[in-house]
């Protein structure tokens, strides 16, 4: 291959005069693209040119070639049929620089929805606020002409004294410092495994083998012998790894002279972007401490590009809400009101027909929070119970080991009630053992209080704190003996008879038998007795709350198919436990979505199979402080309400949210664990899944990053409708486009709920769920109320929602006259609400593409995006802000250009719903 040859970059003197130096090249096989680390490579590449697309607004696009005078005074671009005088606009004359689709022309061309978000920008220019609509080929080119263009409006006739002074900056008088440090003989050079490991040290996620070839590159280039590092390869090394362009674009929005954020910059993005409340300059100031490396940084309050990068990748910033990482629910609600982290046939670490069984499977499952265990228990010798899958060939293990165990491990992670699921096949000599075990290994932690018949509803977690409920056969209150004759429970009998059946789809056709409990053994089951189900209308007239049903999953999905309805409500006051079905004998897992959407508490999960659907179950149990107990939506505990689990739209009285997903970025993606000899090289895409009710799920993907894992760009945008946004989860899954043998690098599984917004990073992990050193996503995220109907990756918040399709929330009929009546009454003002709401959101849509700003944006970014435009040219106010009343309102001073007079009038329309809606909801409460 002919070697690549070598870049030129400029640099500015005060005569004009451009000076030209070599830039570092690449001789390896992997492709390379200039990295971006500062307002003067922006520049210079400005000057270069670059080739964009001109949008027009009669749907016409015109590939042009534009570039920045050397003088920057100027932006050019051609061929033109114009005049060379006239295709050009004055960087003086420019107003602001917009990213994305977000002015008349972008959003009325006809094929807007072809060009991407992430590559379009606008330069608003001339009194009258004109337009130029620009596309790049890539994500990366317009960040360097937006930052570039934002600095030369910034600094103007200053902006040479501004780059000269750049050149010698806080980052590379740091990594200076660090050079001095390791060359304590001052000899002018280091060793190349020192430099190394120096850069190594500040960034861990970088290979060994990377750094050391990027020094060899850089002295091939040079023609240089020798392996020692000069203070000015080590610092030209260090740019080139260290600096993330997607991280310094994001910084220089917010910086004010565009090397660092100061604490008024980085509260400014603390608070408009990350959504953090009540900030101050004293939290700006501690993060700066925290994470800035330089000293200087620290002492004069100063956030370097690297300091930002180390606060961003930090899990201050992870996508998990950290207020989800300790218990932030309502504890005191009845048991049957939560989902509960629920384990299968527990003791089996591999298989369920020939796998072995060891007490290791119930400390796993104990300590990842598990709240509800399973023993299946059957005679043992030296009348010693023991505990495996019946009829099968899996191994044993002792009843009391496993019961210690238990005892051990019960509160771990959780203090909240274990249950354990006992399947009791044991004759009456051993399951008296079994008490004694219990009794003496478990004492007082048993819940053996007998159920207050008074009651409707089973006590709560908080209630129960530190005691373990036994879920099992009882015997009936009439029976007078020490023993009695109950029903069997055989998941181990029902899954050898399907082995030998080609029918299995008939979930009833194992024969219902009988055994002998002794009363010892009954007297330990109290709020968690086992009862068989027969059917809904039965269920609702006879069954105790105290009563707990056990459904094949092929039952339990017939019900949720048949009747959703029914299956919620039944939920509502009785647990549902959930088992896998007999012709899973391999342990693969059912989906937990399917039953949590009907309300089922009890999902039985194998732990032992990791997957999609552990990975649904572990990230569903992360809320909450991972306790076990998650708190359902209050949908689906209110006995007033009526919700279908099977709904494929909107959920009435539930506001849909549209959740924006940008995956900008991946970090240190390893090779697929089980991925043959195909080297290290991976090819990785992302995948965006959104699991929840069925008119919630959804995915998307990114594009392929050819031969890159270490520093993939995507830069790509998704857009979700969430119509039941408590019990949504979203999974980022990263796979491998060219594998062999395996395909899948890494995942995360969240829930809606525990989302944070802004800029954050998403910590990967294995198919076994470890944490994947240094591997991660950044993206960015942002939550919005819907408005509007079609499909939301199509038509999206463009669409006002008329007051004709609105839905308004129902109320459901209970039959009941005085009850009917009073909620009746309550239809008109929740209708008003509703309007109000719909009002506002509509208006705020029109404000937003006023400011110039796409759907995600919140208002305080709209305000400090309009803001400019309230000064005039000599710096007289044409808008005050009236910051007296709850809302700051708008006042117009003497003649205003009329696109200012259009924000200022919709700004009211927003404003002022606001302040009735907030008074409307204080009347009504």
């Amino acid at each position: 291959h002919e070697p690549p040859r070598p870049t030129k970059i400029f640099f500015f003197c005060r005569d004009g005069i451009s000076l030209e130096r070599k830039k570092t090249v690449s001789f390896s096989s992997m492709p390379t693209e200039k990295k971006i680390s500062s307002a003067s490579d922006c520049i210079n590449s400005m000057v270069e040119g670059s080739e964009l697309k001109k949008v027009r607004s009669n749907s016409r696009i015109y590939h042009r070639y534009f570039l920045l005078d050397a003088d920057m005074q100027s932006l050019r671009w051609e061929p033109s049929k114009k005049d060379s005088e006239k295709a050009k606009i004055d960087i003086k004359s420019i107003k602001e620089v917009r990213t994305g689709k977000n002015t008349d022309i972008f959003r009325s061309n006809g094929i807007s929805d072809q060009i991407s978000e992430d590559c379009a920008f606008s330069v608003i220019y001339g009194e009258n606020y004109e337009s130029l609509d620009l596309v790049a080929n890539s994500a990366d080119v317009a960040n360097i002409w937006v930052t570039g263009l934002r600095y030369l409006i910034s600094y103007g006739k200053h902006t040479l004294d501004m780059l000269e002074s750049s050149q010698d900056n806080m980052r590379t008088s740091w990594v200076s410092q660090m050079f001095s440090e390791i060359d304590v003989d001052n000899l002018g050079h280091i060793t190349l495994c020192n430099a190394v490991q120096c850069i190594r040290n500040l960034n861990p996620g970088l290979k060994t083998s990377k750094i050391e070839l990027k020094f060899k590159e850089l002295h091939k280039s040079k023609d240089k012998a020798g392996t020692e590092v000069t203070k000015e390869e080590f610092i030209e090394v260090f740019h080139e790894l260290c600096t993330r362009p997607e991280i310094y674009f994001l910084l220089v929005q917010f910086s004010s002279n565009k090397e660092f954020l100061d604490t008024k910059d980085l509260m400014m993005f603390l608070e408009a972007e990350q959504g953090v409340a009540h900030i101050n300059e004293e939290i700006s100031l501690e993060i700066i401490h925290k994470y800035e490396p330089s000293k200087e940084g620290q002492e004069k309050g100063w956030l370097s590009i690297d300091g930002f990068t180390n606060y961003l990748m930090s899990p201050d910033c992870y996508i998990f809400d950290p207020e989800h990482k300790k218990v932030c629910q309502d504890m005191k609600q009845p048991l049957s009101h939560y989902f509960i982290n629920s384990s299968h046939n527990t003791y089996l670490i591999e298989d369920q027909f020939r796998g072995p069984s060891d007490i290791t499977g119930y400390i796993r499952a104990l300590k990842m929070g598990c709240r509800s265990v399973e023993l299946d228990v059957w005679d043992g010798p030296d009348n010693e119970p023991v505990i495996y899958t019946g009829h099968t060939m899996t191994s044993q293990i002792v009843f009391r080991s496993v019961i210690d165990i238990i005892n051990k491990y019960a509160f771990f992670a959780s203090e909240y009630p274990l249950i354990l699921c006992l399947e009791n096949h044991c004759s009456i000599k051993q399951q008296k053992v079994m008490v004694q075990h219990m009794k003496k290994l478990l004492g007082d932690k048993l819940y053996t209080t007998s159920p207050n018949v008074e009651e409707s509803y089973l006590p709560s977690p908080d209630v129960l704190k530190g005691k373990i409920l036994i879920k099992a056969k009882k015997l009936s209150l009439n029976c007078s003996g020490v023993e009695g004759d109950v029903t069997d429970e055989d998941e181990g009998a029902e899954m050898s008879q399907r082995m030998g059946k080609e029918n299995v789809e008939q979930p009833n056709n194992v024969p219902v038998k009988r055994f002998q409990l002794c009363k010892e053994l009954s007297e330990l089951v109290s709020i968690c007795k086992s009862v068989q189900f027969k059917e809904f209308q039965v269920s609702f007239q006879v069954q105790k709350y105290w009563e707990v049903c056990s459904f094949n999953e092929v039952l339990a999905s017939k019900y949720a198919n048949e009747n959703p309805g029914d299956f919620v409500n039944y939920n509502k006051r009785f647990l549902a436990r959930v088992f896998p079905s007999p012709m899973r004998i391999d342990s693969s897992n059912m989906n937990p979505q399917d039953f949590w959407k009907c309300g089922c508490q009890i999902v039985a999960m194998n732990f032992q199979t990791p997957g999609l659907m552990m990975d649904l179950n572990i990230g569903w149990f992360r809320q909450n402080g991972n306790c076990g107990y998650v708190l359902r939506p209050a949908i689906m505990r209110e006995e007033v309400s009526f919700f279908s689990a099977n709904t494929k739209d909107s959920v009435p009285g539930v506001s849909p949210q549209l959740l924006h997903i940008k995956i900008i970025s991946g970090q240190n993606f390893p090779k697929p664990k089980g991925s043959g000899a195909k080297g290290d090289v991976v090819d990785p895409y992302v995948y965006v899944e959104i699991h929840g009710i069925p008119a919630d799920c959804a995915e998307q993907r990114t594009k392929t990053v050819h031969q890159n894992g270490d520093a993939p760009i995507f830069d790509e945008s998704f857009e979700f409708q969430i119509n039941l946004p408590e019990l949504a989860m979203v999974r980022f899954v990263v796979l491998d486009d060219d594998y062999i043998g395996d395909e899948f690098i890494g995942q995360y599984t969240i829930p809606f709920e525990c989302l944070q917004t802004g800029y954050r990073h998403v910590p990967l992990q294995s198919l076994t769920g470890e944490v994947l050193a240094h591997a991660s996503l950044f993206v960015h995220v942002a939550i919005t109320n819907r408005r509007g109907g079609g499909k939301p990756h199509k038509r999206g918040l463009s669409v006002r929602k008329g007051k004709k399709s609105r839905e308004y929330a129902s109320l459901r009929t209970l039959w009941i006259k005085t009850v009917d009546e009073v909620f009746k009454n309550a239809q008109p003002p929740i209708r008003d609400a509703t309007d109000l709401r719909e009002n506002m959101q509509n208006a705020v849509v029109s404000f937003k593409e006023l400011c110039g700003l796409s759907s995600v944006a919140n208002l305080m970014q709209c305000m400090l995006a309009v803001s400019p435009r309230f000064l005039g040219p000599d710096n007289t106010p044409l808008v005050v802000l009236n910051l007296s009343e709850q809302y700051p309102t708008m006042e117009l001073q003497g003649i205003v250009p009329e696109v200012l007079k259009k924000i200022v009038t919709t700004y009211d329309m927003v404003s002022c719903p606001l302040s009735f809606y907030i008074a409307w909801v204080r009347e009504m409460s």
